[in-house]
């Protein structure tokens, strides 16, 4: 009887505890698939499905804040939302700003090219080349790569992918170099199907959660609830439903 009393005081204390825990704040910009994306009202791509996975590991139901990307840190360090799962490359800069949790992908900025021109860029190297024109996105990691690494190359400038993309079938470009994302959306769709990615990382850049500095308890649950599903292969179907190519996970 008292091991009966016992086992359902502790399960009342699990659920009161849990209860009391609320909400999981998800800080999310929804707008860069397959990693996070918003169709229909509904929250889809890796993040949402790992958001939803973390929820049921740390017993809290999930609730997806949509915020701008460039407002997600300033979201976070003032208490809007509990943990950015946003696409977050862990850089030093955002280090010194929120802590980051183990990563969950390796990733990297890609070359995408017109097919016409596979026979000449086929081959990693074949961006270094002298003289190659090289488009990428002002202010990205791209863009840093490019300027710092491709010095003998000729750079334009790109707002975004699809006008990059026009670059490229009007030969005003050879390549484009953007992260992976971008490279994964085109295996994904039909649109641009005349274009393609070599699908090697120039880069190497590590996705991860971040919590604000002082939020040691979370960032545990975070870790431990990110080991479970590396143990388990949920995290590898997870990728495996949203990017149809070979990803790394760390």
């Amino acid at each position: 009887m008292f091991k009966h009393y016992f086992a359902a005081i502790c399960l009342l204390l699990i659920t009161s505890t849990a209860t009391a825990a609320g909400a999981l704040r998800v800080g999310m910009s929804a707008d860069y698939p397959p990693l996070h994306f918003k169709q229909d009202g509904r929250y889809l791509g890796i993040e949402a499905d790992a958001a939803k996975a973390v929820g049921e590991i740390i017993s809290r139901p999930v609730e997806i804040v949509e915020i701008p990307f460039n407002q997600l840190i300033p979201a976070l360090l003032a208490g809007k939302v509990d943990v950015l799962m946003s696409g977050l490359s862990v850089t030093a800069e955002r280090s010194r700003e929120v802590r980051f949790s183990d990563p969950y992908l390796r990733v990297g900025q890609m070359a995408i090219m017109h097919k016409s021109k596979l026979g000449r860029f086929s081959q990693p190297w074949s961006v270094y080349r002298e003289g190659v024109r090289i488009g990428v996105e002002p202010g990205t990691t791209g863009a840093a790569f490019a300027e710092r690494e491709l010095q003998d190359a000729q750079i334009s400038f790109f707002d975004d992918p699809e006008s990059a993309f026009k670059g490229l079938r009007n030969d005003i470009i050879d390549l484009y170099i953007h992260d992976a994302p971008t490279s994964w959306q085109l295996a994904n769709g039909m649109d641009n199907d005349d274009l393609i990615s070599l699908y090697s990382p120039l880069t190497e850049e590590m996705l991860a959660w971040a919590v604000a500095p002082d939020n040691t308890a979370l960032l545990t649950e975070l870790n431990r609830a990110l080991a479970l599903m590396n143990q388990n292969g949920t995290l590898q179907y997870i990728l495996n439903r949203w990017i149809p190519v070979t990803v790394e996970v760390e």
